[in-house]
């Protein structure tokens, strides 16, 4: 089926960022009086409202899906208000009033899960980016900062705990059975950090002194049941809290921090001011349930909504075009946090992976788009690998440029200007330049071009002792940008010897800013090998041709733990790229310095661990002109059973040194059950079927689910009879926990094996399978969507399935349904005939009855040519 312009749907109205204009109403105060059911809740809003400047406009209030029942000003019920589509318009004379709104919201009925919606027995709010409007009438919009009071009345049997932003400030019992609490946020904020929680929960409670001696009642709000996995939680927290002291200075303001978990959440927390919510996966953990891989996420999260405390509400975002503002400085933040946590090494390599597996194909397809967009017709689109990954790149790259004396005054600048305000990313840079006496006119465009730069880079030796190492720079063109101009790039360099491996040069910081840039070496002693973007300095993509003997010797030499991670990706890749192309590759050089580092005992074995992963399927694919994910496969399986048979007895010796008698949750721990299970994985390649054995003995002898999840994963990829017992054995034991359960659902749906697309079709009706929560849905189709081999069936059946869930998740979460769709848009990529099936499923999607802007705006980008 071809869409012709007649047949296409006609798009709902852009929003673009030029043509932003301030608020024409204030409303520096607003009380809420909500009284809770499930089935009927009324919302009584009085807004304090002050007139912009000198204008005549009415009062807009922005509005989804409640029915309005009555409209006050000052007291005096009025029938003059009208409604223009959802919009609430009520025509004011006078520059104040006061203004009440009384609306009906049915909160079980909501699957979107946006505004007020039940959850497994609770009521709940998420109103980033536009869910307030789906509570009450609001001007929705984040420049409007209002201090809030919130009244909440609700069955004290069905309802106990009632939960709203800010401090407590009075509660009582009512004489019908029901009761009622009263909260005061005195920090004015937007109403996308609105919050409220109602339930029957229990808190796991602890306190935080802060720098200046205030105490703060802290509590982790769950179902009594899950109270003993929350301890992670909350130690991660009073962690967050007392590194954001010691790092930048910010304190925490008010006198109570809540978090709550609910099971149902389109995100993976939200960051309230002052009661954080948090989808269950982020915060309960044991060693039986969660993986190290959960515990640090858990970490991270908590961390992350905690800082935004200041960094997004104290300082929030004036449109939502500065997303980045906000969520790119708190990814930074949260990711030089986790790092100083455990190992800094380990945690930049997989930032790093991340960001090249989510954020490069986004920037290099039809939904790429800059950390600071131009343009959106659903703004829920744009909460997206760019905006939080590549913005976190940019605010790292200026740390870098400043030095970090400089970074801390240029921050403590930035939120002493503009706490309380709304600000954008250009006032965030200001401070930047202002306190780091740098010029960052050029450095801007990091916030207006996408694409993923690309650097090239020729090392030349000359005689008498020097080389000449040049660096060019193009930046692809994009939808809507095919010319860039050239990028501010700061890019760390060092030379090493080729005979000795030792340092040639100390480390060098580059701002290459040109399109091309030369740099002279003199005084060399020996040939001299190139170490490049050390550390990852800059997000960008560097070809150098370097031969496989140098990338060996920067793997076993490079003093810069990424850099030498890089090498042994860079060997791997480039074997692996050579056997795609030309159906063969020669082993022997990726062989020898993955033995290298294997016996090398300086290295820990968490970096281990990571150096001699092969790189995934995606990115080899990204590497490819036309991506073969047949042949991609072949060459990653023949790779990893060279590696395996040829340094098997080191993958034993791995395997039985980092075995550990109890499960302990510290870096050290977690890089031995890394490299254990790394091993295990490279023994089955080797062996299957005594692999196989080795990990079903450790499925079942483990006391933690990192290697019983390892085990699984080894086993489910595999044909042997250990197989089915093993995910029967899996499912039977935690078919009542539906985070572990997820687990399930998602090691099956990213097999390898020749049936995968069948077995996920199948599991689509398995009885605990459903779209309606979001965790599940990712669990079986998003785990499904980015598995290369089996999503490109040469039948299409897998773009049939995923397309067949959009499609149905549509009518119930489109943000979900949006999320789930990109892997379609990048039917470029591959061969004609899967391109046709691709572009086929986006048509008939497009062609879809009643879809929402959400789903709608991500398929027709992914369209356009």
């Amino acid at each position: 089926m071809m869409l012709d312009a007649q047949n296409t749907p006609a798009l709902p109205a852009v929003t673009r960022r030029e043509a932003y204009q301030p608020p024409d109403w204030h409303v520096p105060e607003l009380a809420l009086d909500i009284d809770l059911d499930p089935a009927e809740t009324r919302v009584r809003a009085t807004l304090s409202v002050i007139r912009a400047d000198a204008h005549d406009r009415p009062l807009r209030l922005d509005g989804a899906g409640q029915v309005p029942l009555s409209v006050t000003v000052d007291g005096v019920a009025i029938n003059d208000w009208r409604l223009e589509g959802e919009t609430l318009v009520v025509p004011l004379d006078g520059s104040a009033h006061t203004i009440e709104t009384e609306v009906v919201i049915a909160p079980e009925r909501n699957t979107q899960l946006m505004g007020l919606y039940a959850s497994g027995g609770l009521l709940c709010t998420q109103c980033e980016a536009e869910g307030f409007r789906r509570i009450t009438y609001f001007p929705d919009r984040p420049d409007v900062l209002a201090r809030y009071t919130v009244r909440i009345t609700a069955d004290k049997a069905r309802y106990p705990v009632l939960l709203a932003n800010g401090d407590p400030i009075a509660s009582g019992d009512l004489e019908d059975g029901r009761h009622w609490a009263e909260w005061h946020d005195p920090f004015p904020k937007p109403s996308y950090l609105f919050a409220l929680v109602a339930g029957d929960l229990a808190a796991n409670r602890a306190s935080f002194t802060t720098i200046s001696g205030r105490e703060v009642a802290l509590a982790i709000w769950v179902r009594e049941r899950d109270l003993p996995k929350t301890g992670h939680a909350l130690d991660a927290l009073q962690a967050a809290m007392a590194w954001d002291e010691a790092v930048y200075g910010r304190e925490y303001d008010l006198g109570m921090f809540n978090i709550v978990a609910v099971d149902d959440f389109n995100f993976g927390a939200m960051e309230n001011k002052g009661l954080n919510i948090f989808n269950s996966r982020y915060i309960l953990a044991d060693p039986d349930t969660a993986t190290d891989q959960d515990y640090d996420a858990i970490a991270g999260v908590v961390a992350h909504e905690y800082f935004h405390n200041w960094s997004g509400d104290r300082v929030t975002c004036r449109d939502w075009f500065q997303l980045s503002l906000k969520e790119g400085f708190t990814v930074y933040r949260d990711q030089s946090f986790s790092a100083d946590q455990g190992s800094a090494a380990v945690k930049r390599i997989e930032d790093v992976r991340v960001l090249r597996a989510a954020q490069f194909p986004e920037d290099a397809g039809p939904l790429a788009h800059p950390i600071r967009p131009d343009s959106y017709l659903e703004i829920a689109n744009f909460y997206t690998a760019t905006i939080y990954n590549k913005g976190a790149e940019v605010i790292r790259m200026m740390a870098t440029i400043l030095g970090p004396e400089a970074f801390r005054a240029a921050t403590d600048l930035y939120f002493d200007r503009f706490d309380g305000t709304a600000a954008t990313c250009d006032d965030f840079v200001d401070c930047m330049e202002e306190a780091g006496g740098v010029d960052l006119t050029q450095f801007r465009l990091w916030y207006s071009q996408a694409g993923t730069p690309r650097v090239v880079a020729g090392l030349a030796g000359q005689p008498g002792g020097r080389a000449m190492l040049t660096l060019a720079q193009h930046v692809p063109a994009t939808p809507g940008q095919p010319a860039k101009q050239a990028m501010v790039l700061p890019l760390k360099l060092r030379l090493f010897g080729a005979d000795t491996g030792r340092p040639l040069t100390d480390e060098r910081l580059v701002l290459l800013d040109s399109p091309t840039k030369e740099i002279a070496f003199d005084g060399l002693a020996e040939r001299p090998v190139l170490s490049i973007n050390r550390s990852f300095s800059a997000p960008v993509i560097v070809e150098s041709a370097r031969a496989a003997a140098d990338l060996a010797l920067l793997s076993a030499h490079d003093d810069d733990p990424f850099a030498r991670y890089e090498a042994m990706q860079q060997l791997m890749l480039d074997t692996l790229v050579a056997a795609v192309t030309h159906g063969r590759a020669d082993h022997a050089a990726a062989v020898e310095a993955v033995r290298h580092i294997l016996e090398d005992a300086t290295l820990e074995p968490a970096f281990i661990g990571e150096a001699v992963l092969l790189p995934s399927e995606s990115f080899i694919g990204d590497q490819l002109a036309v991506v073969d994910p047949e042949a991609i496969f072949r060459a990653r399986a023949a790779l990893r059973r060279d590696l395996g048979i040829a340094l098997e007895p080191l993958w034993r010796a791995a395997y039985a040194d980092n075995a550990a008698g109890h499960y302990e949750y510290t870096p050290a721990a977690k890089g031995c059950r890394r490299l254990r299970n790394v091993a295990l994985d490279y023994i089955a390649a080797a062996d299957p079927q005594g692999g196989a054995a080795l990990a079903f003995a450790q499925f079942e002898g483990t006391d933690n689910m990192t290697d019983r999840q390892a085990a699984l994963t080894t086993l489910a990829g595999g044909t042997s009879d250990a197989r089915i017992a093993a995910l029967d054995i899996f499912y039977n034991r935690y078919s009542d926990n539906a985070l572990v359960l997820d687990k399930w659902f998602s090691t099956q749906a990213l097999s390898t094996r020749d049936d995968t697309a069948q077995m996920v079709e199948e599991l689509a009706h398995h009885p605990d399978f459903t779209l309606a929560n979001p965790n599940r849905a990712r669990a079986l189709v998003g785990a499904f969507a980015v598995n290369q081999r089996a999503f490109h069936h040469p039948s299409g059946r897998g773009y049939r399935f995923l397309a067949d869930q959009v499609i149905a998740l549509d009518k119930l979460n489109p943000q979900t349904a949006a999320r789930l769709l990109p892997p379609l848009g990048r039917w470029r990529r591959v061969d004609e005939h899967r391109a046709q099936s691709m572009r086929a499923e986006l048509e008939r999607i497009v062609a879809t009855p009643g879809l929402s802007k959400d789903v709608l705006e991500q398929a027709t980008r992914s369209l356009d040519d």
